[in-house]
């Protein structure tokens, strides 16, 4: 019996660009404001499942996302991760870090160590709409 795979179901989450081969998703966390995936369409498990060709449309498309989270939500610090773990469908992470984060220096997926600054987050929310934008004008080039 196959497993359900969450990643597979290309029409799950906020997609902010879709192409053929890969989707990117603005994630609802209300901590991280910014958090975005980047999905390979097809169920693959390892980087090393994809031809050359493909991993570096994959990479290419990490690091155009790096570059817009960066540009509009200026963190302290970019995580970009491909984890996988518990679901092994290859996808990366890419999450804007700041010291006032609730898990800073940590991962987020560790024990929070305090409350993030409520007015931090806000202005945080306040650049999702920005952040979509310029994400979508970087892959539209």
């Amino acid at each position: 019996m196959a497993i359900a795979c969450e990643l597979c179901d290309a029409r799950a989450g906020d997609i902010i660009v879709s192409t053929d081969q890969l989707r990117i998703l603005l994630v609802d966390d209300a901590n991280y404001p910014g958090f975005c995936r980047v999905i390979w369409n097809v169920h693959v498990k390892e980087m090393t499942d994809l031809p050359e060709a493909d991993r570096t449309v994959f990479m290419q498309s990490v690091w155009k996302l790096e570059a817009a989270i960066r540009t509009v939500m200026q963190p302290h610090k970019m995580n970009v991760a491909s984890l996988g773990n518990m679901v092994p469908h290859l996808h990366w992470h890419l999450i804007p870090r700041y010291t006032d984060d609730a898990h800073f220096p940590n991962p987020i997926w560790a024990v929070a160590h305090g409350n993030a600054d409520q007015a931090a987050l806000d202005a945080r929310r306040n650049l999702l709409p920005q952040l979509r934008q310029t994400i979508i004008s970087n892959f539209a080039s």
